[in-house]
């Protein structure tokens, strides 16, 4: 009996011995990368040498911030794919870079050094209290001579004045020890997030045919990496065409570096318009009041800072929601972006803490940013082979009804055949990044990006772009004129929104912005202010008055406005202002004198367009009345 119960053992062993699948670990490169708004799709190629039969492929030490359910696997060759896992090694961290770990071996010993000059300075404070304990010399019915009381007095005045010299020169160093530990500690924050990350792996089950190298192609969505865009405008004069340079701001910090990778940047949902001011539609009503319009910079400051430490928060990606236009926090968390006229909210990510979209609410924005918990979503994979026949339907169906529903976090679904030695991918199973536009550029040569917290500005293409130059100015809102060109046929560049630089007759004049969301057939970029073109909007008061008809009020409003150009070529001048538009019957609004404008009933815009040779002048006045029953009242202008 005993005998049976031995030979059973040494068989089931034996067949679970033989059950065992051999796993290989695979060390990739990545080769390729789509760099999207938000997140990228990274593209690894290995040559990977199988023995016949079933395998379990490990390709190890990547990224932890990988999406499970977009990974994608193409194996060519009579090769089937069974199944594919994700999972994180805890016990693998991410390495890290000789410059951080340099980093943190000088941040250790400076930490170490502080503890010592600490120590020095207990010491220091314990022999100063022991003195000043000890100061009673002699007992209480002794009497001290002079000559004693002398040199008790200087003993204690040397050793007092040597410890006191002693502590402020441990203090000193102790100062300058802590400052140098904040440098510290902020270059680090720069080159990359303190926090310790788990590696990424991805388990690929197959079966090969055959004993050999079969050519596989790995391909997955990751997070916390993205591009904007950002351009420079330079513009001569207003005779010539603009030169405009399209960059691509580039960052990832997935824990994983980039060397010489084949770089694509492809983006989603241009759009378009201009920084300059809109008129808001004037409706006078009784208890109603004009349009206020609130002079901005359209542009935003801020600082970011950590909820941990309250420290500024390096590369901090700062997006307005639903648009590319976007910035980076500077070295202490420092930002300033420029923001299209209808902005509602900014968007703030970075790895490790929870992305926040708050509301725009001022100027300034501080935010704080918490630290996030890392989790691990459900993979969904679907197989396919490359075998001559349907292996799925016969062979392998039993395995595949194990695999469903039994091993954690697998889906694995049945594919389509296909044909022999045909390299198919495995589509993205969830969560596909969808391109609304279809816009991408591939750069043609390789570039390295290392993972940290830096942006990388990479100049995508160079245009010399025919304009038409005229100047648009409301001094209603504002009494500057605003240099706009206006670009045909600019669907041909491929622009994306963005923040542009902007330098106008060899001069930085400042930021402004491509926001193509509402542009025709003619896009309209501002150049910003021109102050040599003089604009100066008065209330005449010689025609504005107030008086009292039978049944009715009556006041007369009268603005004139002057122009000069004060520069050396001709230009063209868009001037804006308005009159209010009527919501009731019995309030008649007349136009007096329009200087020869354009008036828009529906919005009450007054439009004056004309040309100013050099040195001209030109004055426009507006004249209007409004009668409404005299016993109500108007608030007018």
């Amino acid at each position: 009996m005993r005998t049976i119960s031995i030979l059973i053992f040494s068989l089931i062993f034996s067949n679970l011995f033989a059950q065992e699948i051999p796993e290989q670990k695979v060390q990739t490169e990545v080769k390729e990368a789509i760099v999207f708004l938000d997140g990228a799709q990274v593209l690894r190629k290995k040559n990977v040498q199988l023995t016949r039969g079933k395998s379990l492929i490990k390709f190890v030490n990547l990224s932890p911030f990988i999406d499970a359910k977009s990974i994608q696997l193409k194996a060519k060759g009579e090769l089937t794919v069974l199944s594919v896992n994700h999972q994180l090694n805890h016990l693998s961290k991410s390495e890290k870079s000789k410059e951080l770990q340099s980093l943190q071996d000088k941040l250790d010993a400076l930490r170490t050094t502080i503890e010592v000059e600490k120590a020095h300075l207990s010491v220091l404070k314990e022999e100063l209290d022991f003195l000043k304990d000890n100061r009673d010399i002699g007992g209480k019915n002794e009497q001290l001579s002079l000559s004693n009381l002398q040199q008790t007095a200087d003993y204690y005045s040397k050793k007092l004045t040597s410890l006191k010299l002693k502590q402020i020169e441990r203090k000193n160093t102790l100062r300058d020890l802590h400052q140098e530990q904040i440098d510290l500690e902020k270059q680090v924050r720069n080159v990359s997030n303190e926090k310790e990350y788990p590696t990424g792996e991805i388990l690929v089950k197959v079966d090969a045919k055959a004993s050999k190298a079969f050519p596989m192609e790995l391909s997955y969505l990751v997070n916390n990496a993205g591009w904007f865009p950002s351009y420079d405008i330079r513009s001569s004069n207003v005779n010539e065409p603009i030169e405009l340079i399209y960059k691509a701001n580039v960052s990832q910090n997935t824990q994983v570096d980039w060397k010489n990778v084949k770089l694509t940047f492809s983006s989603a949902d241009p759009n378009t318009s201009g920084v300059a001011p809109q008129l808001i539609t004037y409706y006078l009503d009784y208890y109603s009041k004009p349009p206020v319009y609130q002079m901005q910079s359209n542009s935003i400051i801020g600082t970011v800072i950590s909820d941990e430490d309250g420290l500024g928060i390096p590369g901090v990606n700062v997006i307005v929601k639903g648009t590319s236009i976007g910035t980076v926090t500077d070295i202490d968390g420092n930002y300033s972006i420029t923001i299209p006229n209808n902005a509602s909210e900014l968007v703030y990510s970075f790895v490790g803490m929870n992305t926040q979209t708050l509301p725009i609410s001022g100027s300034r924005m501080n935010v704080n940013l918490e630290t996030a918990s890392l989790g691990l979503d459900e993979v969904i994979v679907t197989g396919y082979s490359s075998s001559d026949k349907d292996m799925f339907d016969e062979e392998y169906a039993p395995i595949f009804d194990e695999l469903q529903g039994k091993v954690a976090g697998v889906s694995v679904q049945k594919a389509p055949k296909v044909k022999k030695y045909e390299m198919k991918s495995i589509p993205i199973a969830v969560n596909q990044v969808e391109s609304k536009t279809s816009v991408s550029f591939e750069i043609q040569r390789p570039y390295s990006i290392k993972s940290g917290n830096s942006n990388f500005a990479i100049n995508m293409s160079e245009y010399e772009i025919p304009a038409m130059y005229e100047y648009y100015c409301i001094p209603k809102i504002d009494k500057n004129a605003f240099l706009l060109a206006n670009i045909t046929n600019w669907e041909q560049y491929n622009l994306l929104d963005g923040e542009a630089n902007v330098f106008f007759e060899d001069t930085y004049i400042g930021k402004s912005l491509l926001d193509l969301r509402q542009a025709g057939d003619t896009l309209q970029v501002s150049l910003g202010i021109d102050k040599n073109i003089s604009v100066n909007r008065e209330k005449v008061k010689d025609f504005s008055a107030s008086k009292m008809l039978a049944k009715k009020k009556e006041e007369t409003i009268a603005w004139k406005t002057t122009i000069k150009n004060n520069k050396s070529q001709k230009v063209k001048l868009i001037l804006l202002d308005q009159v209010p538009v009527s919501s009731r019957s019995e309030i008649e609004i007349n136009i007096l004198h329009l200087s020869q404008a354009k008036h828009d009933g529906d919005s009450g815009e007054i439009k004056w367009e004309f040309e100013l040779k050099p040195g001209d002048k030109k004055e426009t006045e507006l004249r209007y009345s409004v009668k409404y029953p005299k016993y109500r009242d108007l608030v007018i202008e």
